[in-house]
């Protein structure tokens, strides 16, 4: 059977056994109720890039940042439900947020590449969430979705520090899995996929690594931003 299908299937079941309730309100029936997606669509018609005045605006090396919505309300709840309470259907509707803004405001991008964290975490949690929104949103833009970096250091949470702890935080903290993902990075223009960014400096120390293995231009999005 084919792996979306399987997938599908699968979730079809898990509805049946286990309905979801929004994230956001508790109303039963969706992971993510109609009225709560809303707030994922804020920023969607406004223009690409980064408002003047937006702490640390343009991350160098970033070609272009882009992101759904502000970090707070029903888009709040719903990345703290699908990082901390297992709700893996979350990453459905999260992602198409993310497609529909890259769609509209995107400059470019010809792979995704998902933020990893570190893979104790990922097996403490059964999956990686970023890995789980590059997956769905590779399928909605129709661009592959290469799994090219590793955490190689256990980093502190980004939230528990202050803007310059999180840039030595996670310096040095990414690199290419090895030469097969270097090659598939290599000359193309990546676009990171990662749920909240704040100042940044994650995505920076992703780019430092992309770049470094011959990417040729690194631009991300995400579902939020803490300002």
């Amino acid at each position: 059977m084919h792996t979306g299908v399987f997938s599908a299937a699968a979730s079809s079941l898990l509805d049946v056994a286990f309905p979801p309730r929004c994230a956001g309100c508790s109303a039963e029936g969706e992971a993510l109720c109609p009225r709560c997606r809303r707030a994922l669509n804020v920023r969607l018609h406004l223009p690409a890039g980064v408002p003047i005045g937006l702490p640390a605006a343009m991350p160098i090396p970033l070609a272009q940042l882009e992101w759904c919505a502000p970090f707070s309300g029903p888009v709040r709840l719903a990345l703290h439900s699908l990082k901390y309470a297992g709700e893996q259907r979350l990453a459905g509707p999260l992602a198409a947020a993310m497609a529909t803004r890259w769609r509209a405001a995107g400059a470019g991008g010809e792979v995704l590449v998902p933020v990893p964290v570190h893979a104790d975490r990922a097996r403490r949690r059964g999956y990686d969430q970023a890995v789980l929104l590059a997956s769905e949103t590779s399928r909605l833009l129709q661009l592959p979705s290469i799994r090219a970096l590793e955490r190689r250091r256990n980093t502190q949470p980004q939230f528990d520090l202050g803007r310059t702890a999180r840039r030595t935080n996670v310096a040095g903290a990414f690199a290419i899995g090895g030469p097969t993902q270097a090659c598939r990075v290599r000359g193309r223009w990546v676009v990171l996929i990662d749920d909240v960014v704040t100042t940044g400096a994650t995505l920076v120390a992703c780019a430092e690594a992309l770049y470094d293995a011959g990417a040729l231009a690194v631009s991300a999005v995400t579902v939020a931003r803490e300002r």
